[in-house]
């Protein structure tokens, strides 16, 4: 009897798993799951002033859709990078080297990972610097520690070598940025 009843119990927890499974996939062709066909695609693309050629040598060349896809990207915002860069900035990483009494001020956006050397967070208000790494936010005066990921929310925030630090400090930057010498003179990038 008890064998009977483990194998019925063990059946229908397998049917059940079975069905719970089945339930959660969406149905192929569904709007959760579209099919992309090629009639599809060759309606797209004609919209777009292309041809799909239809067994002529008239069809889309390698060039044809590169420049499609420069135009869709040319359309999206920001170009298409998702984020904003003015003129000087890059979404390249950038090495900038601080020297003691120099600080660092980051753009809005702005991406920043100390390299060497020790730096102190600066901030012109009371909000802090996030540190993507630790998971906390770094208020004004913190240390910072090497290789953390920091993003900066908004314009006024930067890092400064700690004052007893006397090599030079490396960072690298992604986005806009600003060094300033202790007198607040701008310094050339």
């Amino acid at each position: 009897m008890k064998k009977y009843f483990l194998m019925t119990t063990t059946l229908l927890v397998f049917v059940s798993t079975i069905s719970i499974t089945n339930a959660a996939a969406p149905t192929p062709g569904s709007v959760d799951d579209p099919v992309v066909t090629k009639s599809y695609l060759e309606q797209y693309v004609q919209n777009l002033g292309g041809s799909t050629g239809g067994g002529n040598n008239s069809g889309l060349t390698e060039s044809k859709v590169r420049e499609i896809i420069a135009q869709e990207v040319a359309k999206l915002p920001n170009n298409g990078g998702g984020g904003t860069t003015s003129p000087g900035t890059s979404a390249d990483l950038k090495v900038v080297v601080l020297k003691s009494g120099q600080t660092l001020y980051a753009d809005a956006g702005a991406e920043l990972i100390v390299r060497t050397g020790k730096t102190i967070a600066v901030s012109s208000d009371d909000n802090g610097i996030p540190d993507v790494t630790a998971g906390k936010d770094l208020a004004a005066g913190t240390v910072i520690t090497n290789n953390h990921l920091l993003i900066f929310p908004r314009d006024g925030r930067g890092v400064k070598p700690d004052l007893k630090e006397t090599a030079e400090v490396y960072v690298m930057v992604r986005g806009g940025y600003v060094v300033q010498n202790a007198d607040g003179t701008r310094v050339a990038q």
